[in-house]
């Protein structure tokens, strides 16, 4: 297969000359890995894309991967899923007009203040509006520079509190790039949490306080908004490698790469060359120690689950049956409102073995007792590609789910 491959030389074309990677035509196909040979073979792929790449990679036999492939490589992968029956079907026939339908087509529309949740922003405006917000409620926030990336952009955190003495619960968002519902609903959150009247939500406000990192991989986030709308990964080079970036869900120092986890620079699930070979984790992982969390919470998308440890392994956690009961809740609570269906389970049993991420390595070497992390909408329909005016829906229903597992979690006595 070819070394200089078309997926590579578009990253660097958009990085060298500022214009942003289309998929005009590009098809995303559903593969079924059925056996390892299966597996191998679409290993090979990610070695060496050749144009194509995944938005689901294949760890495992038994899993549905999702392959991006251009117009000129129909044929050829038409071919390859024929020599080796890999089972298949064409889920996007055109994935820039998913893109193009992502966004409202007046992307003008907000807020009087010039922010709000009928589009998705970029990380300044983000930053702009949490810079906003700590004018506004100086005597309620606080803001955390703990870091920077390695492009030198500040990683920045909140907290709201209204008193001393709150039990704490810490909110991690948009650690995969290419998520933009996660930062649009954290934002959503933090605004309710200081505006909104509603019994249940001030309650959640002034009885505890809220860590909040709105976006955590900031140069994949901004990346997604100049260059690929569609990446995923940290941005910093891989040594040897011609491949940028690591999955920063896999960068984790708790039992790392040891399973559905990738070795491989150019795989989407690279865990990086050792735990926290990247900045934006490392720095992470130094702030969150400064807390005494009762619960820590990923937001990701998409499938609409609500997982908890341990990925690493099948075997059960030394209080899964109390992190199950309270993402029960959460899972009726979400589908109140709009009919939303998550699924709830630990990551290993309900989706895939993946080791390395954030919440297992809160949970295992933290020892913080309640960690989840969220999938939100939806099921595939639109994937990473949520369109915005999914942007409220989704949050109302997610801070359903977040009221009653605290609720629950009070009940357990672990607040």
């Amino acid at each position: 297969m070819k070394l200089f491959v078309v997926a590579v030389f578009v990253a660097c074309f958009v990085g060298a000359f500022g214009e942003k990677a289309r998929f005009d035509n590009y098809r995303v196909y559903s593969v079924n890995v059925e056996n390892e040979e299966q597996l191998k073979i679409l290993n090979d792929l990610e070695a060496y894309p050749d144009g194509t790449m995944f938005l689901e990679s294949p760890t495992g036999v038994g899993q549905i991967a999702e392959l991006v492939v251009p117009p000129h490589k129909f044929a050829d992968i038409a071919e390859l899923f024929e020599a080796y029956e890999i089972k298949n079907r064409i889920k996007t026939p055109n994935l820039q007009q998913l893109i193009d339908e992502e966004q409202p087509e007046d992307e003008a529309m907000s807020l009087d203040d010039g922010f709000g949740w009928k589009k998705y922003y970029d990380l300044d405006a983000i930053y702009g509006f949490v810079d906003t917000l700590l004018e506004k409620y100086p005597k309620v926030l606080t803001n955390y520079n703990y870091g920077k990336s390695y492009e030198g952009r500040p990683l920045r955190a909140v907290k709201v509190s209204h008193k001393k003495g709150n039990p704490t619960i810490f909110i991690e968002s948009t650690i995969h790039a290419r998520e933009w519902v996660t930062a649009a609903t954290t934002t959503y959150f933090l605004n309710e949490l200081l505006t909104s009247d509603k019994p249940e939500i001030r309650y959640l406000a002034e009885n505890y306080d809220w860590i909040i990192v709105p976006v955590t991989n900031v140069d994949g986030y901004s990346y997604t908004h100049s260059g690929n709308r569609m990446w995923r990964k940290t941005r910093k080079p891989n040594p040897k490698s011609r491949c940028v970036g690591t999955d920063a869900n896999r960068n984790w120092d708790f039992h790392h790469a040891e399973v559905g986890a990738s070795t491989n620079p150019c795989a989407e699930t690279y865990a990086g060359y050792k735990p926290f070979s990247e900045p934006e984790t490392l720095a992470l992982s130094e702030f969150v120690k400064k807390f005494d969390l009762k619960m820590y919470i990923s937001f990701h998308s998409f499938s609409q689950l609500l997982l908890f440890p341990y990925g690493h392994t099948t075997d059960h956690a030394r209080n899964h049956n109390d992190m199950n009961r309270i993402a029960l809740k959460a899972k009726a609570a979400i589908g109140k409102r709009y009919g939303t269906d998550y699924t709830v389970g630990n990551i290993a049993e309900t989706i895939y073995l993946a080791s390395g991420s954030s919440i297992d390595w809160v949970y295992g070497k933290q020892d913080v007792p309640l960690t989840y992390t969220f999938e939100f909408r939806d099921k595939g329909r639109h994937g990473f590609l949520l369109p915005a005016n999914q942007i409220v829906p989704n949050s109302l229903e997610v801070i359903d789910g977040l009221v009653a597992m605290v609720k629950e979690a009070e009940k357990l006595n672990y607040m």
